[in-house]
């Protein structure tokens, strides 16, 4: 083709067709240049489809880790409800305790004593420069702020944590037997949602018996002492407040999984 071209230019500058030839050679400029924008645009055509397949990547696998991410602030939830409706069920004995059974008490406090961390997968988009993969521009921005939201929610279960290791389990220690009430939370599988098999609850735990304690286990005299009831105070306190932050993080999660739905839709 160059050669064909070529010879039509020498062609008219050996018969001496100058303008003819000028009104050629814009013509072939013309040309290359238009095949150079349509290559350049087969490029970026080419270009686009990768991207777009990258994202398609990219947005599956934030919803599986987002999935993963929700199923397990589910179960934190819960956890934090059981110990709630325990600690509830406390503060009627501690009214009533002529009503307390000391099964009752075993159990109530075995689900008292928990703690539930939310360990959650959180992307670094920053080091991995995947976040202009993504086009829409409210859930690059929801995916941008996920870090920042967890962090009340790990600071509030860690404040009870804490508050559990050090004030909590040390006066159930000093003023009742820990015994039977580990034992209670044996029979009744009480860790079995802590286990790391996320397809169901480990049961294996159930297994453990390490029997009831033969000390005297004075659980009207727990009710009564005063101390008891401002651990429980603090107890429903924290964690009624990590489980009002824990589901605005739900719905944020609810809110990203939707985006991501709606965009691997509309691909």
């Amino acid at each position: 083709m160059i050669k064909f071209f070529r010879k039509i230019r020498y062609d008219l500058m050996s018969k001496n067709k100058t303008g003819k030839y000028f009104k050629y050679a814009i013509g072939e400029i013309i040309l290359v240049v238009i095949g150079i924008l349509i290559a350049l645009q087969i490029n970026n055509w080419n270009e686009g489809r990768k991207q777009r397949a990258e994202e398609n990547v990219l947005l599956s696998q934030l919803k599986s880790d987002f999935t993963d991410n929700l199923n397990q602030l589910d179960q934190k939830i819960n956890t934090r409800l059981s110990m709630l409706k325990s600690c509830g069920e406390l503060f009627k004995l501690i009214d009533n305790p002529e009503l307390a059974l000391k099964d009752s008490i075993d159990l109530y406090i075995a689900r008292a004593m928990p703690y539930a961390s939310f360990d959650p997968i959180i992307h670094n988009f920053g080091s991995s420069g995947t976040l202009h993969l993504i086009k829409n521009n409210k859930l690059k921005q929801a995916l941008t702020n996920w870090s920042a939201d967890i962090q009340d929610v790990i600071e509030d279960e860690h404040a009870w944590k804490e508050y559990r290791h050090d004030h909590f389990i040390p006066f159930l220690v000093k003023h009742y037997q820990l015994r039977s009430v580990r034992n209670k939370a044996f029979k009744v599988n009480l860790l079995g949602s802590y286990s790391i098999e996320r397809t169901d609850n480990n049961s294996s735990y159930t297994n453990y018996n390490i029997g009831s304690s033969k000390h005297n286990q004075d659980y009207v005299s727990l009710l009564k002492h005063p101390e008891f009831e401002d651990h429980l105070t603090r107890l429903y306190g924290i964690n009624g407040w990590t489980n009002v932050q824990s589901n605005i993080l739900r719905n944020r999660i609810v809110e990203i999984i939707s985006l991501i739905d709606n965009e691997l839709e509309n691909k």
